[in-house]
């Protein structure tokens, strides 16, 4: 993972990083679910939704009624069950931590490589800032519209576990 100060910055808790998780996703993937950018702790596990305080895993093990998943193995295997996709909208940005707030200079994922090779029945986003970077840049190279779900980060205390719960059972539609 490439990890450098930005030129010309006071800040060096402000780094530029390059998306090091490569896409999940199979043949018989039929949902894609789009997160903006990995968290500090999913850089650091090398897998999506790493934070304990994400909900993200507990929201989609109920939207299925199945178990939640553990480890990265285990989250895969659930993935690969439910044919969901998962990545992220921006292959690289300048960034604060795990702080969707600050990222600036995003460059997009190519997202053909997944919807090349898999029947995608839906796009969803993870929250407003994966809906915004959708829109900027791939639903002009996608042609399809992405379903904005609200996100599963800590961040978004507003939406308890049954409201999201709720919300994101619209991947099972």
């Amino acid at each position: 993972m490439k990890k450098t100060e930005i030129p010309g910055s006071n800040r060096s808790d402000i780094h530029h990083i390059i998306h090091p998780i490569a896409p999940f996703y199979d043949k018989d993937s039929e949902i894609l679910i789009l997160g903006s950018f990995p968290s500090v702790k999913s850089r650091e596990q090398m897998f999506f939704y790493g934070h304990p305080q994400n909900r993200f895993w507990r929201v989609i093990a109920q939207v299925f009624a199945d178990e939640v998943p553990v480890t990265v193995p285990d989250k895969k295997a659930f993935l690969a069950k439910h044919h969901i996709a998962l990545w992220d909208v921006i292959a690289s940005c300048d960034i604060k931590g795990s702080s969707d707030a600050s990222i600036t200079n995003a460059v997009p994922n190519d997202l053909s490589r997944i919807l090349d090779s898999a029947d995608i029945r839906g796009i969803f986003v993870n929250g407003k800032t994966a809906e915004k970077y959708y829109i900027k840049f791939s639903e002009n190279m996608t042609r399809r519209k992405a379903v904005c779900l609200p996100s599963t980060s800590p961040a978004n205390a507003a939406w308890s576990m049954e409201k999201l719960v709720e919300a994101w059972s619209e991947v099972t539609k």
